[in-house]
């Protein structure tokens, strides 16, 4: 079941996988993509996945990533939009470019 829906529960599933090419197919095979969450110690490998992993925030060594000035939302099923940071504002602005021209 937490593989296949948004639980929004305390869970931490965890699937074995025999490659980091697996592990990343399997995170990223599914409709949603609110957060993913995993944990090394090879600075390689950290950004690889940061690179390739489909979600709106993803935590690396980070159980709770997401602080008031980061933007909030996922990817695929998962939302639409950001919230929170400077991203969270652009919904509600209109940007307007301006040229003036001025002669002597």
């Amino acid at each position: 079941l937490c593989m296949c829906e948004e639980t929004f529960a305390p869970v931490a599933p965890v699937i074995p996988f025999d490659s980091e090419t697996e592990a990343i197919q399997l995170a990223n095979a599914t409709t949603y993509g609110l957060a993913v969450y995993a944990f090394t110690n090879d600075l390689s490998r950290m950004w690889r996945l940061a690179e390739q992993l489909e979600a709106g925030t993803i935590g690396i060594n980070d159980a709770v990533p997401a602080t008031s000035q980061c933007p909030f939302g996922g990817l695929k099923q998962s939302g639409w939009g950001r919230e929170l940071g400077i991203e969270g504002l652009d919904a509600f602005m209109e940007t307007k470019h301006i040229s003036l021209g001025v002669t002597p």
